[in-house]
């Protein structure tokens, strides 16, 4: 079984009825509730803090973008999200259960794969090589809900429907696919699950333009129809804008702004944040330039000008944040600290 799908699709039976065996009591409740809510959450990894008092809700049905350079945070939150890594300290309650700490069980496991999923960046690693998309989506289906064999059929290509993939393609080995194609197949093995949270860290930074406008309108429309809530971690900026309401911008590890996507991306209040827009390659832009041209940037910026416009992390940043024509820029940069 592969990353793409938390180990609750790795392990045994699974449906449902399994969230009574975890032992696990509701800690939020009602409609208005946040269908995730993290509070004061810390990572250390020995002397580096990698995520420093951390703090946002999701609403059920929205979408949040967790955007900075490489080495932020940004990925460590998402694996304390899922379960992939514990937490220093603060707390994760996700749909109204606490997750703080990594599942123990198998049931557990199951029962936190219902409420949350994640899609990497490279969809053909995150792909079992020997599987076929149905099978894929059909082990998947099997372990979390008991279905009778023609009812996981139909679930199955309902599945390859909602991301947009024909008959030959379900029947296909990942690397009969297109990388746009893999991706679709790695959407709809999360969803699988039915989660009510999906994680998609950097899910189209490895496709051409074309291909991100495709995935992105897919997005868009999967989470109109099903109502799962979006945390997209990303650099870049045209994606977030598309696809998100909420943003929050962290460097080194803190948050340093949060609101409204369109009014963080239009009228930023922090320096970093600003300094983040403005690496965005623009015709005709050239950083030694740029530079040369606002050296009041590094007095303002302080710290945040150094990190920004200096460090190799905001090169790869650079590259894969959008035109200023409001296209896409595909990207192989990977995830962060």
């Amino acid at each position: 079984m592969s990353g793409a799908v938390l180990d609750g699709a790795a392990t045994g039976e699974g449906d449902a009825a399994g969230d009574a065996a975890t032992g696990e009591s509701d800690v939020e409740g009602g409609t208005g509730a946040p269908v995730l809510a993290v509070s004061s959450l810390e990572k250390s990894f020995g002397d580096v803090v990698a995520v420093d008092d951390v703090t946002f809700q999701l609403a059920p049905a929205g979408s949040m973008a967790i955007v900075g350079e490489s080495g932020s945070g940004k990925t460590t939150i998402a694996k304390m999200i899922v379960g992939l890594e514990r937490p220093t300290a603060g707390s994760i309650v996700a749909c109204g259960r606490d997750r703080s700490r990594p599942a123990r069980s198998a049931t557990q496991r199951r029962a936190r794969g219902r409420e949350v999923q994640i899609v990497f960046q490279d969809p053909y690693t995150s792909l079992d090589p020997r599987q076929t998309v149905e099978q894929a989506l059909d082990e998947v289906v099997r372990l979390h809900h008991r279905l009778e064999p023609s009812t996981r059929r139909a679930r199955v290509r309902a599945l390859t429907e909602l991301v947009g993939l024909d008959a030959r393609q379900a029947r296909a080995l990942p690397r009969g696919l297109s990388g746009g194609q893999r991706q679709r197949v790695a959407i709809a093995r999360a969803l699988a699950a039915e989660p009510r949270i999906l994680i998609l860290d950097e899910a189209v930074a490895a496709l051409d333009v074309s291909i991100q406008a495709q995935v992105l309108n897919l997005l868009a429309d999967i989470r109109e129809e099903t109502g799962v809530s979006y945390v997209l971690i990303s650099h870049d900026l045209a994606v977030v804008r598309q696809l998100t309401e909420e943003t929050i911008v962290m460097r080194h590890g803190k948050v340093v702004e949060r609101g409204a996507t369109s009014r963080v991306l239009d009228a930023p209040q922090d320096p970093y944040t600003r300094l983040l827009l403005e690496s965005v390659p623009r015709p005709g832009w050239r950083p030694a330039r740029h530079l040369k041209a606002r050296p009041e940037t590094q007095k303002n910026g302080s710290a945040a000008a150094d990190s920004v416009v200096g460090a190799p992390a905001a090169g790869r940043a650079a590259a894969a944040t959008a035109t200023a024509t409001g296209t896409t820029a595909g990207s192989k940069g990977g995830g962060d600290t």
